[in-house]
């Protein structure tokens, strides 16, 4: 958990064209037969739906659609939805053509299901004796805002001949102190962040692109979210943390194009020959963070706010009357999460937030499974979340009642441009 802010933007809905689409009697199965279907969609390419300008975001109540093509992916500075569904997955197969085909079907099937549309022919359309092309459970409901976002793993590149494509700014994470990382919730060769208003939008869209790259990538962890607790909308209501306390109150908006460019997407001055495939991109740290529920409920309001830096019912700053006033760093305790981790007390430093709220049942002792799953985007993980968390694991009162028990890091490329593009084209053509 930081100070620093996140943002979102919302795009135009775009339709994507149907004609040429190989029928299903002709080709049974997605990805069984290793079938591209992002390459063999038909027609021009469409005009481009520009991720970094700030739309108009009435489809927020609406359950609309966000748009899928962009210069950037969806789901980073789009306005945060309620509901996420993360996906770390490992790499089966060593086949290269294989792998690149089932990325340009998952392509299509994110452009197709961010549209409110089923994957391929539909759940009950096409052959009796086959499967499906789509799971079905999400026949009937709206758009819901999906995003789906993509990104790929440091392990990724020891596979494909990719070893000198991984970008410099992909680093493995240090072990910071206080950490206790499980295995099975750690790592991943590439990931999707699905984001929606509605859980079973976002759950259904995880599941078919799982079933899609069935042989070919595996899960390997998950994580179900609910109640964002970032803003990324300027004047909206901050959310709170499973703590009760207002969360993200200094994040990036979405209309913030300039700290956007400064703090969230690589550039031209971050690349050079062998990674300039992340222009436009960013990359993204995902870190399951337990909270200690029960210890923080016994704790007293007064140590609750010292903690923190800022007062309950409002997320005042100590000293100040409102939430979004300018905080008085040195009235705050030494050891105050919103002191440690404020940009002027750390070069500058600030990231993008998505994060949201989680409870996995209990532990088997009677106490919740329960916390946040942090995401954060930068332009550079060396300069953003490293030093920032090495200064909070080493200082932040914060630590009594929270432990880091998962962790990842991934390179997210930038957007699927139009109908002819596919997710990570930059990186595996060599036309790119």
């Amino acid at each position: 958990m930081t100070e620093t802010q996140e943002t979102e933007e919302t795009r135009e809905p775009q339709e994507s064209p149907a004609a040429g689409r190989p029928s299903r009697r002709a080709l049974i199965g997605w990805g069984g037969a290793g079938l591209a279907l992002g390459a063999a969609v038909g027609g021009g390419a469409a005009a481009m739906a520009h991720a970094g300008d700030d739309a108009e975001p009435a489809a927020a109540g609406t359950g609309g659609a966000v748009a899928f093509h962009g210069a950037h992916q969806a789901g980073i500075a789009t306005p945060v939805q309620d509901r996420l569904h993360f996906a770390a997955f490992d790499v089966k197969t060593g086949d290269r053509a294989e792998f690149v085909a089932m990325l340009k079907d998952w392509t299509e099937a994110a452009r197709r299901m961010t549209a409110g549309k089923p994957v391929g022919e539909g759940a009950f359309d096409g052959l009796a004796e086959a499967p499906p092309d789509d799971t079905g459970e999400a026949m009937g409901l709206k758009p819901s805002r999906l995003t789906l976002t993509i990104g790929f793993g440091p392990s990724l590149f020891d596979r494909f001949g990719l070893q000198d494509k991984r970008p410099a700014a992909l680093v493995d994470l240090p072990a910071f102190p206080g950490d206790n990382l499980e295995r099975t919730r750690t790592g991943g060769d590439l990931c999707v962040q699905a984001c929606a208003d509605d859980p079973q939008v976002a759950v259904h869209a995880i599941r078919n692109l799982a079933r899609i790259g069935f042989g070919k990538v595996a899960v390997r962890w998950s994580q179900l979210g609910f109640g964002k607790t970032s803003s990324t909308t300027p004047d909206a209501q901050t959310p709170r943390n499973l703590f009760g306390f207002k969360d993200g109150t200094r994040n990036i908006a979405g209309t913030e194009s300039g700290r956007l460019a400064k703090f969230v997407w690589v550039g031209d001055a971050d690349t050079g020959a062998k990674d300039a495939w992340m222009n436009g991109g960013s990359y993204l740290v995902a870190r399951r963070i337990r909270m200690n529920i029960e210890t923080w409920d016994r704790t007293s309001l007064q140590e609750q706010e010292d903690v923190f830096g800022r007062d309950k019912r409002e997320g005042a700053p100590v000293g100040k009357a409102k939430e979004h006033d300018e905080p008085f760093l040195k009235a705050m305790k030494p050891t105050a999460h919103v002191r440690l981790a404020h940009p002027d007390a750390n070069g500058g430093i600030t990231i993008l937030r998505r994060g949201y709220s989680f409870t996995d049942g209990t532990d088997g002792l009677g106490r919740l499974d329960a916390g946040l799953f942090f995401l954060a985007y930068q332009r550079d993980v060396r300069k953003g979340f490293i030093p920032l968390q090495r200064k909070l694991a080493a200082h932040d009162a914060l630590n009594e009642y929270i432990q880091h028990v998962g962790s990842a890091v991934f390179a997210v490329p930038p957007g699927v441009r139009d109908s002819a593009d596919w997710w990570g084209r930059t990186l595996f053509s060599e036309e790119a």
